[in-house]
């Protein structure tokens, strides 16, 4: 028995000093293993029996001296390949254990071989790995994993990173130093934080205040989770644009003093600005909770907001055509309230199905119209009364205002109030009436002068025989007053009694 396990020993000791020997035979001065260093240490073979270093080739003496067993190695080894086996016992289990480095854009990995009771680790260099990547070639789930266009990584129960695609490694090198730990994941979160789904996560840009936004899905898997990180830079982009215009519309809306209410597509309340619950008088939550248009125009209803119907379902109808005429831009009335005042009504189609309702106080301009035609016909009542015929002609030549004397003395249109005619016209219907005579020439030039105007007068003789005195007398923004005064006719009658008869 003694001499079986004498005789395995020196077998293992020679097999030892027939791989050393076969271990090509360099020296390396100042160098550190590690992927990204641009002195990595390769063809560097470890022998263990167990966790037991027992042996190492010449080329791993230079910066592995704190190497005695399997889990210096394993640490060593742990930021590069984070999936190295955790004892011997995995290698010996299959046999033939190939690590792939974290980072797969390096053609690099580790090999461990089970040789008649020892383990041989050995790091090897890419050319050795040829092989094996033309087997990848033909793996096109690998293959798709490595040429994917977005990051892809695998997380550990413990949130390490244990294997990642050149994707990934890209985004790592933009966001963070050249010569970080790929374990590290780029978006960290606790194991008990960690959801399963999709989520919105955003990551720093090194030596920027610039952010790239990601879609990020994670699968759960027995190993620990799938992630797959899809760039929506151009999304947020898109919403953050739109965004700030929304808020730029928003703010332009609360300093409208236009009522505005937009239904979407599905007739509910959308937005709404402040102007909308001082015209209304609706409570600001009853329009936060986005109302529906018919119970937007009910509650209006309710509060006497909008003219009284006739009949409930008369107003329905109403309600039915007027979404019709807003839904073709067409919808435009004048509200007169109960409380007196008057709001101007319009609806206008918008994108996408919405409809958008305005509501406008005309009150003080409806007060104000109405207020100028009371005086203007008191004004016109006032001139019709007068004996003398007034014709008023305004600053750009064109009749503005007649009198019933000025109608009976021309006649005309049987209208009295405002005329369209021009000078010219008005000049030639006089002179169809009156013998030739220049003075109404001179009336003309006169109303269609600015400047050096003074009231003068002349006489004229109309075909009837009546004399009348034209008293043509300026006003103020170059408006003429043309007055024609009852005078006598040659048989001594007055003019009103002739004009009368």
């Amino acid at each position: 028995m003694a001499d079986w396990m004498i005789l395995g020993a020196i077998s293992i000791v020679s097999g030892c000093f027939a791989v050393l020997w076969l271990v090509p035979r360099r020296a390396y001065r100042d160098q550190s293993y590690g992927l990204f260093s641009t002195t990595s240490l390769f063809d560097a073979v470890f022998l263990f029996d167990g966790e037991r270093l027992i042996s190492h080739s010449d080329i791993a003496l230079a910066g592995f001296e704190h190497v005695r067993n399997w889990p210096d190695l394993r640490r060593l080894l742990q930021r590069d390949f984070p999936t190295f086996p955790e004892s011997p016992d995995t290698v010996r289990d299959s046999g033939y254990v190939v690590v792939s480095p974290i980072d797969c854009t390096f053609e690099r990995d580790v090999l461990c071989e089970w040789i008649d009771g020892i383990v041989r680790v050995r790091l090897r260099e890419s050319t050795e790995k040829k092989p094996e990547v033309s087997g990848a070639l033909n793996n096109p789930t690998r293959l798709a994993m490595d040429q994917a266009p977005y990051p892809v990584w695998l997380l550990d129960q413990n949130n390490r990173v244990q294997w990642c695609n050149a994707a990934y490694v890209s985004l790592v090198r933009k966001t963070r130093d050249q010569d970080t730990d790929l374990t590290v994941p780029l978006f960290p979160s606790a194991p008990e934080e960690r959801s399963v789904g999709r989520t919105r996560v955003s990551v720093g840009v090194s030596g920027s205040s610039n952010k790239l936004w990601f879609d990020l899905t994670q699968i759960e898997q027995e190993p620990g989770h799938l992630c797959y990180a899809v760039d929506i830079n151009a999304i947020v982009e898109a919403e953050t644009a739109q965004r700030k215009f929304v808020q730029t519309m928003t703010k332009t809306f609360a300093q409208l003093s236009i009522g505005l209410a937009i239904f979407d597509r599905n007739r509910q309340l959308a937005l709404f600005n402040p102007a909308l619950i001082d015209l209304t008088t609706l409570p600001p939550d009853f329009l936060s909770c986005r109302p529906s248009l018919s119970s937007f125009f009910d509650r209006l209803r309710d509060q006497h907001m909008m003219p009284e119907p006739k009949n409930y379902r008369s107003w329905r109808r109403q309600m039915n055509d007027l979404l019709e005429a807003a839904e073709d831009g067409n919808y435009h009335e004048t509200w007169s309230l109960p409380s007196g005042s008057v709001y101007s009504v319009s609806g206008r189609p918008h994108p996408d199905g919405a409809v958008a309702f305005l509501f406008e106080d005309i009150t003080a301009e409806i007060t104000l119209t109405r207020r100028f035609r009371s005086e203007m016909d008191l004004m016109q009542s006032i001139f019709d009364k007068l004996a003398d015929a007034i014709a008023v002609f305004a600053d750009d030549g064109t009749l503005a205002f007649t009198n019933y004397a000025y109608q009976r003395l021309w006649g005309g249109t049987e209208e009295t109030g405002f005329q369209t005619d021009t000078a010219t016209d008005v000049m030639r219907r006089w002179q169809d009436q009156c013998y030739a005579t220049p003075i109404l020439g001179e009336i003309r030039d006169f109303v269609e002068t600015r400047d050096d105007r003074a009231e003068w007068s002349a006489d004229i003789q109309l075909k009837s025989g009546i004399l009348v005195e034209c008293t043509i007398i300026p006003v103020h923004n170059g408006a003429t007053i043309v007055r024609f005064s009852a005078t006598k006719t040659p048989a001594k009658i007055p003019l009103i009694e002739q004009i009368s008869a």
